[in-house]
């Protein structure tokens, strides 16, 4: 599962992604851990990655984002 913090123009200032196996990866611009990157493009929106039958996207709150987030931060590796 990937999720995004976007700003107002759909720039990820924040993401997190969750992978089968339980790892995790959160950039944020400033850091980075476990690989992923912030999107050197604007996301899209939830209609255009909709069309794509892979994914299923789901707008989430800011809490909800937070929270995802933490957790990743909580169960990341010493060092």
């Amino acid at each position: 599962m990937l999720y995004a913090d976007l700003d107002d123009q759909r720039w990820q200032r924040r993401a997190v992604e969750l992978f089968r196996d339980g790892r995790m990866s959160y950039p944020d611009g400033q850091k980075e851990f476990g690989g992923l990157f912030l999107s050197p493009e604007p996301v899209p929106p939830l209609s255009d990655i909709a069309a794509d039958p892979q994914f299923e996207p789901v707008e989430i709150t800011q809490l909800e984002f937070e929270s995802v987030r933490s957790e990743a931060i909580a169960h990341a590796p010493e060092g």
